[in-house]
């Protein structure tokens, strides 16, 4: 078979497994040998086995992942969620629609902390979720505003989406940061602005007055400012040259333990469940990266890859309308697959073609600018059917509100989402500048 034809062979292989609720690790391995054997034998793919498997899991830049993850886990764990969201509420108490604001910058803050848009999700919401229902919010606002406020997990700094993308394409993992931090920024920003005009736009959505809003004292701001303590440390540290981005993990992790411990909420009971599930988070995102490196490595040897880049080339399209067509496949594909494999699996088709493109700007600009349109994008298939992983984790937890309403609630949020994505999209600066001031 031709290069190409095994190349469609394997992604059908892949998706008929995925179809059948084959795990996508295990998917992407099966379909990726498929295509190794069949252009190169079994010898070579068994030494390939033997040799970029240990490569791929011997590399230190690893290890960030679990260190973030465990930090997150001792912020879910150690009740930081209700004295954010305690902060933030106060903060915007005076606003209509306030305590949906609140929580959706609580979500900001806490993401900067853990790290995962669905921890934040679950840890949130049991908090958030009650305190909305009691001020008359509807369900479908509620639970629409805590499922996109916790995409924010996803897209602020330590993301492990991030760290991911930085190993995969092999760029700097503090650049990317920096380059995440305003993005992220306008996401919250966006997702108060989209709040401020639904409960205008449609009444009965949010109450005209809150009653007992939370007031901004200084037992309130006490509370939080451990939390901003962290962040300072982590990202200070980074940026000040302190330490790497894998040491910032390490401390975050063990400042964060320290001040779970302090808090009298982390019992040794959640303190196992902490290394448990960052055990088990961390092994599945391996096995995933142990699946797509076996279907990349079998595509590159059918030279797909080159083949697409030649073929765009020769077609003479804008580049900017290639990189456009390429956040549009990323739209629908988040929809329908995790975010992180469909990043695992497609960035090393993807990545050097849009490389390849001439935009304007320097190579390294590219990429990162590249990687968190990408974020951004994936970032839908949290909040969109089938899928939508935030809405089931926030609807599971608010059993009155049928799904189909949680799913409506996400609508306002999905369009700051395009808005935020065309912006970025159409000036580059808005994701580069910080990461030059910084670094």
């Amino acid at each position: 078979m031709s290069g190409l034809e095994v190349a469609v062979v394997m992604i059908a292989i892949m998706l008929v497994l995925m179809a059948i609720r084959v795990p996508i690790a295990v998917a992407m391995f099966v379909a990726g040998s498929f295509g190794y054997l069949t252009k190169t034998g079994w010898l070579p793919w068994v030494n390939h086995l033997n040799s970029a498997v240990f490569a791929r899991f011997a590399n230190y830049d690893l290890s960030v992942i679990p260190l973030f993850i465990l930090m997150g886990q001792f912020a879910s764990k150690g009740g930081l969620s209700a004295a954010l969201f305690e902060f933030a509420s106060a903060l915007t108490r005076r606003l209509r629609g306030g305590l949906a604001m609140g929580s959706v910058i609580a979500s900001g803050a806490f993401g900067a902390v853990c790290g995962s848009s669905v921890a934040t999700a679950a840890t949130i919401t049991p908090v958030a979720y009650p305190e909305m229902k009691r001020q008359g919010y509807s369900g479908k606002l509620a639970t629409g505003t805590l499922a996109a406020g916790a995409v924010l997990g996803f897209l602020i700094p330590p993301s492990v989406p991030l760290v991911l993308y930085a190993i995969v394409t092999e760029q700097n993992l503090a650049k990317l940061f920096a380059a995440a931090m305003v993005p992220g920024f306008l996401a919250m920003l966006g997702y108060v602005l989209a709040i401020a005009l639904y409960v205008r736009l449609v009444p009965g959505q949010a109450p005209l007055k809150e009653q007992n809003g939370r007031v901004m004292c200084w037992p309130v701001v006490w509370r939080v400012l451990p939390i901003f303590f962290i962040f300072l440390l982590v990202f200070g540290g980074i940026y000040g040259g302190w330490f790497t981005p894998t040491d910032g993990a390490a401390v975050g992790a063990v400042a964060t333990f320290f001040m779970a411990l302090i808090k009298k909420e982390l019992t040794l009971a959640k303190f196992g469940q902490c290394f448990l599930e960052t055990a088990g988070a961390t092994a599945m995102i391996f096995l995933i990266l142990l699946g797509a490196d076996m279907m990349n490595a079998a595509l590159a040897l059918t030279q797909i890859t080159q083949v697409l880049a030649a073929e765009i080339t020769n077609f003479g399209l804008p580049p900017y309308f290639v990189v456009s067509a390429i956040l549009l496949f990323y739209l629908f594909a988040g929809a329908i697959m995790d975010e992180i494999s469909v990043m695992l699996l497609t960035l090393p088709i993807f990545f050097p073609i849009v490389m390849g493109l001439d935009i304007g700007m320097p190579s390294e600009d590219i990429a990162l600018w590249f990687g968190i349109l990408v974020l951004i994008t994936i970032g839908f298939g949290l909040l969109t059917p089938p899928v939508g992983l935030n809405v089931y984790v926030v609807n599971g937890l608010a059993k009155d509100v049928p799904i189909l309403e949680s799913y409506k609630g996400v609508l306002p949020f999905l369009v700051s989402d395009v808005v935020r994505v065309v912006l970025v999209l159409a000036f580059p600066q808005i994701a580069l500048w910080l990461m030059h001031y910084l670094t």
